[in-house]
C-alpha cells in the first residue's frame, strides 16, 4: 500500500466537527495498482469509526481513485467537497442535504484546525 497515502485530521468548518482527507501519490506505479491501494486504504479507515457531516478531500488524485474515495465517502458522510487550488477553496462534489449544496464554495481560510 505505498503507492497512494491517504491520512485522516480533524478540522472545523463554521465551528462544526469535520474530517480532512489529506491523499497523495507514493511509490511509483500504474493506476491499476494505485487504485487498489487507495481502495485498501479506505477499507482500512471505515473499519474505525468515519463518518459524519462532510468530509473533506485535498491532495493529488487520478480520476480513477476519485471514484474510489467517493465511492467510500458518499457512504460515510452527509457531503464531500475536495479542495480546488485554482480557487483555493473546496467544492462540494455531493451532499445529501445539510449545510451544503453541490457546487457550494468552502474557502480554504472556513477550515481551522480542530
Amino acid at each position: 500500500m505505498a503507492t497512494y497515502k491517504i491520512e485522516t485530521s480533524q478540522v472545523s468548518v463554521a465551528g462544526k466537527p469535520v474530517t480532512l482527507f489529506t491523499v497523495g501519490f507514493g511509490d511509483p506505479a500504474k493506476n491499476n495498482a494505485i487504485v487498489q491501494d487507495a481502495e485498501s486504504r479506505m477499507v482500512e479507515l471505515e473499519a474505525g469509526e468515519l463518518g459524519g457531516q462532510l468530509a473533506l478531500v485535498n491532495g493529488p488524485a487520478t480520476l480513477p481513485v476519485v471514484a474510489v474515495l467517493t465511492h467510500h465517502l458518499v457512504h460515510r458522510f452527509g457531503m464531500v467537497a475536495v479542495f480546488d487550488p485554482k480557487m483555493v477553496a473546496y467544492i462540494v462534489a455531493s451532499s445529501h442535504g445539510g449545510d451544503y449544496a453541490v457546487g457550494d464554495v468552502i474557502s480554504a481560510a472556513e477550515v481551522k484546525e480542530a
